[in-house]
């Protein structure tokens, strides 16, 4: 067989583009955002080629998961839900903290969140559930229950230490069951039982959540005196207060965000605030085409600005123009996915296709939600574009799966439509 790129990136192409213009966009930006990395240190390349070698590991990664059958995705579930399971109780007693957040474990050498590889088993759960259960009408009474069962422990695991990952995961498993065609009533009260449960959950978090009180002497510091603070804590608490250690932190997020009170720019507090400050100075000055790449103002004084907050500097330098190109990339990519989807012949590998690619849009809408001040402050990054480790890599095998079932799920057969020709006789010919 002779030697050519079509032979190693295969399946879809669209997809492959998008995640090449991603890509390209990440380098970029993660390079001109990691400034504060390599302050004081002798080599300023080292995070850019680290992050391109994740990438370039991330694209080996796309090659060999698109070889790999769709159909064998199955028989990895039910492992797949023993391990997820197994690690998220793990982090919870013995997980590394960062950030004031525990979600980090080590295995083997290697450091990863239990959380994203749960994202897409959870995913990867459903999709099997949706697709054994369909019947003419819809799915069977029983799909909602399996799906309840399945995801609802895993979503409280991820939940004590990741908050907005678990919202997250919810709002896809919802969007799975709705294109799953799972019954309008059962979805519907889900709806609106999660919502009631929100509001008790706030509620619960602003009457007993206790913000943390950081006196801040440096704002390089911030984030090391709250991880501090978390790691004193710990030594204190009981098994419940362990549970829900974070709600402090979800309580002031809340009312960051709820808050109305608009503050005078003069009293506005950057080094407690620095956040959502920098972000906001960031992207009122960009204008439409921005300052250009590398030409940030903002990018050493915004904290994450190469992970969280990355959006923000996108914006800064490609403008608003720059902005919404990278939004309308994760929406294509959402389009293209549904149109493979829409080709499966089969319910399993549409069904999977979907779940992955709401999983990435959910969160990078999420992501810019965040950076623009649509929503409070989440701490998820940009799937494909923040700097990341473990995280990137699994995004990119969620990739990897997509082109899979564009390679190798079985296809619709076209439908046969009659033709009248010109001397009155029909026959048939395929749509074009």
């Amino acid at each position: 067989m002779r030697f050519s790129l079509s032979n190693i990136f295969k399946g879809d192409k669209v997809i492959w583009m998008i995640f090449f213009f991603l890509c390209v966009i990440s380098l970029i930006e993660v390079f001109s955002s990691s400034s504060t990395l390599t302050f004081n240190k002798p080599n300023y390349w080292a995070p850019i080629i680290k992050h391109g070698g994740i990438l370039l590991l991330g694209v080996v990664t796309m090659v060999v998961v698109q070889n790999i059958d769709c159909k064998y995705f199955k028989i990895a579930t039910i492992f797949l839900i023993m391990f997820s399971v197994a690690t998220l109780i793990w982090v919870l007693f013995a997980g590394h903290t960062t950030n004031g957040a525990q979600r980090w474990v080590s295995l083997l050498g290697i450091q990863f969140q239990p959380s994203e590889i749960a994202k897409g088993t959870i995913v990867l759960a459903v999709a099997q559930i949706l697709s054994a259960m369909q019947t003419e009408n819809g799915t069977e009474e029983k799909t909602f229950t399996y799906i309840f069962y399945v995801t609802c422990p895993m979503l409280f695991l991820i939940m004590v230490e990741n908050l907005s990952t678990a919202i997250l995961i919810g709002m896809v498993v919802i969007g799975m069951m709705l294109y799953g065609r799972v019954s309008l009533r059962k979805v519907g009260k889900l709806i609106g039982f999660l919502a009631v449960l929100g509001v008790v959950l706030i509620s619960l978090i602003l009457l007993f959540g206790e913000e943390e009180e950081t006196v801040v002497n440096d704002k390089n510091n911030l984030t090391e005196q709250v991880a501090n603070n978390e790691k004193n804590k710990k030594e204190d608490e009981n098994f419940i207060q362990k549970m829900f250690h974070r709600a402090g932190t979800w309580k002031g997020r809340i009312k960051k965000f709820a808050s109305n009170k608009e503050t005078p720019a003069k009293e506005f507090d950057l080094l407690t605030d620095s956040q959502v400050g920098y972000s906001n100075i960031a992207i009122a000055s960009s204008g439409f085409i921005g300052k250009g790449p590398g030409n940030s103002e903002m990018r050493e004084l915004l904290p994450q600005a190469f992970s969280d907050f990355i959006y923000a500097i996108i914006i800064e330098e490609l403008g608003i123009a720059g902005g919404i190109f990278v939004m309308f990339l994760y929406i294509f990519l959402l389009w293209r996915a549904g149109r493979i989807a829409d080709r499966c012949a089969n319910n399993f590998p549409a069904f999977l296709v979907m779940g992955l690619a709401l999983l990435l849009v959910c969160q990078a809408m999420f992501n810019m939600m965040v950076a623009v001040g649509l929503a409070p402050v989440t701490g998820q990054p940009l799937p494909l574009i923040s700097k990341g480790g473990t995280s990137t890599i699994i995004n990119c095998m969620y990739l990897g799966v997509i082109l899979s079932v564009s390679i190798s799920a079985k296809r619709k057969k076209k439908k046969q439509k009659a033709i009248v020709d010109n001397d009155g006789m029909s026959s048939s010919s395929p749509n074009p």
